[in-house]
């Protein structure tokens, strides 16, 4: 089968650094997916995977976390799904990825994808709903219940990928009052029509950007990007007793979370590949909530996050499209479909 993978860690203008391979066609386990990939999204995983993770001599790495398709075949006990079915996932991060003709995919971490999104526009989803989904629900706890609470959520890089639908995911299931962060017009632009309730510059001062704008004190912040270049500003900034949420990868040393003791914060790190990577007894939730996901997409409560359709899956198309993620100049997710 044909898949783009990589065997050495190289910068992205390497030619050698994503490669047009043919691999074997992998074979189920008990409970996995055969799916044949017909769109995928790229994601800052993917980019940072490719300089840390390096295979074996002579072995080819598989990237890819965001994938939508149609089963093939099934492992022995499976029960959620059948060969011909669309579904959509974000895989885990052990296991070779999808950027392939053919994919394996545990059940529990899969769903249906929404019918009413064609396969590149469902591909930007699973990954960045799944982030966002349990960063609100399950690390700060926030409530489903779309009353005002007079709370505030903060989310610093709200126009990228996990931003473009955590301001939805709050907006439409939560009664926070959703301050996104970007700092281009055509950004800002782009968080305004996702929901959010305001948008401030990140290129500024936030905390003093919060006061200008005469936003109150979030009880909720989100730091999806750069985050030891905000944090003492998030500490400033965040109401007593908050909740700081982080994705990123903060640079060794570079934040002082004793910073957070004098207004009794609390920190909470989210990486949707926990559930499949330590197969926590829970892990079917994700499929659960993609299910959850696809039925408020379908019934036009939320839109597809997709910034940039950068055409057919093939090694020079997504050498772009990591090229495009380490600029830091993406908005939403970057897309790729068909082989």
């Amino acid at each position: 089968m044909k898949a783009i993978a990589y065997q050495h860690a190289l910068p992205i203008t390497d030619p050698l650094s994503l490669q047009d391979v043919d691999l074997p066609e992998p074979t189920p386990g008990a409970r996995d997916l055969l799916v044949e990939v017909q769109a995928i999204a790229v994601n800052p995983v993917d980019t940072k995977m490719r300089l840390r993770s390096v295979p074996a001599e002579c072995q080819w790495a598989v990237l890819g976390w965001d994938a939508v398709g149609t089963v093939r075949a099934v492992g022995a006990q499976v029960t959620m799904f059948k060969p011909g079915d669309r579904v959509w996932y974000a895989g885990a991060i052990n296991r070779p990825g999808a950027n392939a003709q053919r994919h394996l995919v545990d059940e529990r971490i899969a769903a249906l994808a929404p019918s009413s999104l064609s396969d590149a526009d469902a591909a930007a989803l699973p990954l960045t709903a799944i982030t966002a989904w349990e960063m609100l629900f399950d690390r700060l706890r926030v409530s489903r219940d779309t009353a005002p609470t007079g709370d505030a959520l903060l989310v610093i890089g709200a126009a990228g990928g996990v931003g473009s639908i955590l301001v939805q995911l709050a907006r439409r299931l939560t009664g926070l009052t959703v301050i996104g962060t970007a700092s281009r017009p055509e950004t800002v632009e782009w968080v305004k029509a996702l929901g959010a309730h305001h948008v401030i510059d990140h290129s500024q001062p936030l905390a003093e950007a919060l006061k200008q704008a005469g936003l109150p004190a979030p009880r909720y912040v989100v730091s999806l990007t750069h985050t030891e270049h905000h944090f003492a500003q998030i500490v400033e900034l965040i109401a007593p007793q908050g909740q700081l949420g982080l994705i990123d990868d903060p640079v060794p040393g570079s934040i002082d979370i004793l910073a957070l003791k004098r207004k009794a914060l609390s920190l909470h790190w989210e990486l949707m590949f926990t559930r499949s990577l330590f197969e926590t007894p829970d892990m079917v939730e994700q499929h659960q909530l993609l299910t959850e996901v696809a039925r408020r997409v379908d019934a036009g409560e939320l839109r597809t996050t997709v910034g940039e359709h950068l055409g057919t899956i093939n090694a020079a198309n997504l050498r772009r499209a990591h090229a495009l993620l380490e600029s830091g100049k993406a908005r939403g997710k970057i897309v790729l479909e068909g082989f």
